[in-house]
């Protein structure tokens, strides 16, 4: 299945590739796949005749240094404030471990009053500012295409962020291989990749209620209490807010360790803000905030 990925890059890797990168899982994944494909073709190049011409060269080849005929793989990083600044720095770290070049870019998806005002379409408006800037990037740098992340697990929820990496043309590897995120997993971890168990991290507006206006100070809030929880051992976390309610969001098996350590849980959440805290009985659902909706 790596190979699938491999070969799916390599008629891409001579015009250059920008990987929109946020260090988890699946583009971390893919920005490896990427770097291994741009190093077999430069084996490739490099098995070459000294004076032979190999489609995808910029130059006749020179056995010294064949991998100058090649662009080098670009992580773009889009650092928000919707994001965990932590994972910005894991981000940048890791990529550049791979060999890849890696750019941050500083992005305040609250200047535009639409996206702040959070409407059911908010993940569509954040998408098309976000790769409108990652492909304006990714051109500077004489890259000619941009890839995502999504898998095929994510063509099953309400996402409507895929229209717009549609419109602007980005290309999304593991969805268009039919990979599932179980996958990805287990290729990460034949890879010895850090991001192999890493739990999902969306955006924290996905923490709110269609129609509540996005504030950065309650994210921050619902942010550092799920680091806490994280540092209690739950792996995925979600913190909701209905205001004024909290509902916490766990792995289903994981419910009576909340009650367990339910005084840390309250200590810990009335000490960020929140006055009524629930524990949702269903527990971690991906896009919970979305059922309902009439799409």
């Amino acid at each position: 299945m790596l190979q699938k990925i491999m070969q799916y890059f390599n008629s891409y890797v001579k015009d250059g590739i920008c990987i929109a990168y946020s260090g988890g899982v699946d583009s971390s994944l893919l920005l490896k796949a990427a770097c291994l494909a741009r190093e077999e073709r430069i084996k490739e190049l490099t098995a070459a005749k000294p004076q032979e011409k190999v489609p995808g060269a910029q130059k006749k080849l020179t056995k010294k240094h064949p991998e100058k005929t090649l662009p080098e793989i670009l992580a773009v990083v889009a650092e928000t404030r919707l994001h965990p600044h932590e994972d910005t720095l894991l981000a940048q770290e890791l990529a550049r471990s791979m060999g890849a070049a890696c750019v941050i870019l500083q992005i305040d998806e609250l200047e535009d009053p639409r996206i702040k005002n959070n409407p059911v379409n908010r993940c569509y408006l954040c998408k098309r500012l976000l790769f409108s800037a990652i492909q304006e990037t990714a051109r500077s740098h004489g890259c000619l295409h941009v890839f995502d992340g999504t898998n095929l697990n994510d063509t099953a929820e309400y996402r409507p962020g895929l229209a717009a990496l549609e419109e602007l043309n980005v290309h999304s590897p593991l969805k268009d291989l039919n990979i599932t995120k179980e996958q990805v997993r287990s290729l990460s971890r034949n890879l010895g990749l850090s991001t192999s168990e890493k739990p999902s991290a969306p955006c924290l507006a996905t923490r709110l209620p269609y129609g509540a206006p996005l504030d950065y100070e309650l994210l921050d809030r619902l942010h550092s209490g799920e680091t806490f929880l994280r540092k209690l051992g739950f792996f995925n976390v979600r913190l909701r807010y209905h205001a004024p309610v909290l509902r916490i969001e766990v792995d289903a098996p994981s419910l009576n360790q909340v009650i367990f350590q339910r005084e840390r849980i309250l200590q810990r959440m009335k000490s960020l803000g929140f006055s009524y805290i629930t524990l949702d009985l269903e527990g971690f659902r991906s896009g919970s905030m979305d059922i309902g909706l009439s799409l």
